[in-house]
């Protein structure tokens, strides 16, 4: 079977622009939750978010380009852009057909779609810009990356909710174990802190109401959690068939080792009781990369401080790892990111793989009152020391879609 490494990251996050700011950002256990200011949020149940700062869309992509995508797509380019200079990797004509790419995102161009539906309510038709479809739709943003990187062969756009780019991730594994690709750019992107989603998670009553404490807010696991937080940015993966990354001398900083996907068929919003289908997720990524529960050191679970999600989630690692739940280290990177919703599994990949190769584990912060229905090792609020072999990536999306990502230390 052909093996998958990761030559390189990247990522736009609320706690940084580029991996690297982000992970020291993790590390220190900042938060990246505050008051929106994107628009007033001031009529909100809920007026906290994790927005990106300090990102400047112009020195990632052309000025009159800028115009012409909406943010999901500017924070996708910069992301790709990050992991292709980190990888060293250039695409040339004989690569190109087999160099794929491969993106998740939940809800693509929301703030488009809600700008140009205001002006055509004030203006009419003759408001909409021609734009309007190519900034929206979620395909744009895999498209443009490979417009831009010339990418001829698979240009695929997930979209599974909170697992879209875990599932892309996991699809580009197979794609190059099949001989499909060589290559393949994969993450994830999302841009949605706008008035129509927020009204909407608020209706759903899905969100932390902790406004006067935003950096507290999201507190995965802890008892007195009361819904997730917002977040935006984006994140990519360099995967490559090892052999050509190999030949070409690429820096391989872990192996893309396993991949699960599964449904629950119970709810459209809810989890399976006891984590069902997350059990049967993560035992599949387990199975398919032949690696024993033993031999895992880390999850990076979806842990979105809501209070099934997280009590179930808790329970589904307890189920397939038995008496080992008890030495992992769990945590919860949402409790500094926020849920980045679609581009959520290609962040915490990302960490994952950061995990392995520096030997560091971020905390899961605002840990403060222990459930006893999670009674696991979070890595409560200081990150932490120590070798990771095997690392999991968990997420688990609206509908029942649940997608699991096992990496690994790479050993020639």
């Amino acid at each position: 079977m052909r093996r998958v490494v990761v030559t390189g990251v990247g990522a736009i996050t609320p706690l940084g622009v580029g991996a690297e700011p982000t992970w020291e950002a993790l590390l220190a256990g900042r938060s990246g939750v505050g008051r929106i200011t994107k628009f007033d949020p001031a009529d909100f149940p809920t007026t906290i978010a994790a927005e990106v700062n300090g990102f400047m869309p112009e020195d990632y992509v052309d000025k009159k380009e800028v115009k012409r995508m909406d943010p999901f797509i500017h924070l996708a380019m910069a992301s790709a852009h990050f992991a292709m200079t980190h990888s060293g990797l250039t695409i040339d004509e004989d690569l190109a057909p087999r160099a794929g790419v491969y993106m998740g995102s939940g809800l693509g161009g929301l703030s488009t779609l809600e700008r140009y539906h205001q002006a055509y309510l004030e203006d009419g038709v003759r408001k909409i810009s021609p734009f309007f479809i190519p900034m929206l739709i979620s395909n744009l943003a895999p498209g443009h990356i490979a417009i831009r990187y010339g990418a001829k062969g698979p240009n695929i756009t997930t979209s599974t909710a909170c697992s879209a780019s875990s599932h892309a991730i996991g699809e580009s594994l197979m794609a190059i174990r099949r001989g499909v690709c060589d290559v393949v750019i994969a993450g994830g992107s999302e841009a949605t802190i706008t008035p129509m989603a927020l009204g909407g998670f608020c209706a759903m009553k899905a969100l932390s109401t902790r406004n006067d404490d935003p950096p507290r807010a999201s507190r995965p696991f802890d008892r007195d959690r009361d819904g997730f937080v917002m977040g935006e940015g984006a994140a990519m993966l360099i995967l490559e068939e090892l052999e050509f990354a190999k030949k070409r001398g690429a820096m391989i900083f872990a192996e893309l080792c396993g991949y699960g996907a599964s449904g629950d068929a119970h709810h459209i919003t809810a989890p399976a009781p006891g984590g069902e289908g997350a059990v049967r997720c993560m035992r599949a990524a387990l199975e398919d990369a032949r690696v024993n529960r033993e031999d895992v050191d880390y999850i990076n679970a979806h842990g979105t401080s809501t209070p099934y999600n997280d009590m179930f989630e808790t329970m589904a690692i307890k189920t397939v790892f038995g008496d080992h739940a008890r030495k992992l280290m769990v945590n919860s990177t949402k409790s500094m990111t926020g849920h980045l919703l679609g581009a959520a599994g290609a962040l915490e990949g990302v960490f994952s793989v950061l995990a392995i190769r520096e030997g560091s584990v971020p905390p899961t912060i605002n840990y403060e009152t222990p459930d006893p229905e999670c009674d696991l090792d979070y890595v409560p609020n200081t990150a932490r020391r120590k070798e990771v072999r095997y690392a999991l990536s968990n997420s688990f999306g609206f509908g029942g879609t649940n997608s699991c990502l096992l990496f690994g230390r790479f050993s020639g």
